[in-house]
C-alpha cells in the first residue's frame, strides 16, 4: 500500500532535490519496500498520474503477480515510477 501521505511526502523530497539518479538511490534506500524507477513521462503514454508536478509525475506499479503493471490502485501498489518531464 502507497498511501497519499507517503505520495505528498515523497513529492516533496522530489522537489526539494531535483530529478535524478542520486535521488532515485535515496528513495530507495530509505523506502526499501517500494520498488522506484524512472524515466521521461513521454515513456508513459495513456495513462493518467498519479500525483503531477511541473518537473515530473508519479504513477503508481503493481507488481504483485510478478509482472509490473501500472495502476491507480493505491492499496495494491508496489512501487512509484518517477517520469520527468522535461520542458520543450
Amino acid at each position: 500500500m502507497i498511501s497519499e501521505n507517503l505520495l505528498d511526502e515523497i513529492k516533496q523530497k522530489i522537489i526539494a532535490a531535483g530529478v535524478d539518479e542520486s535521488l532515485l538511490t535515496e528513495l530507495r534506500t530509505e523506502y526499501q519496500k517500494i520498488h522506484f524507477t524512472y524515466c521521461n513521462d513521454d515513456d508513459i503514454p495513456n495513462n493518467e498520474p498519479i500525483v503531477c508536478a511541473e518537473d515530473f509525475n508519479l504513477y503508481l506499479i503493481d507488481g504483485r503477480d510478478h509482472c509490473l503493471c501500472l495502476t491507480n490502485d493505491k492499496e495494491n501498489a508496489t512501487g512509484i515510477v518517477i517520469a520527468e518531464i522535461y520542458q520543450d
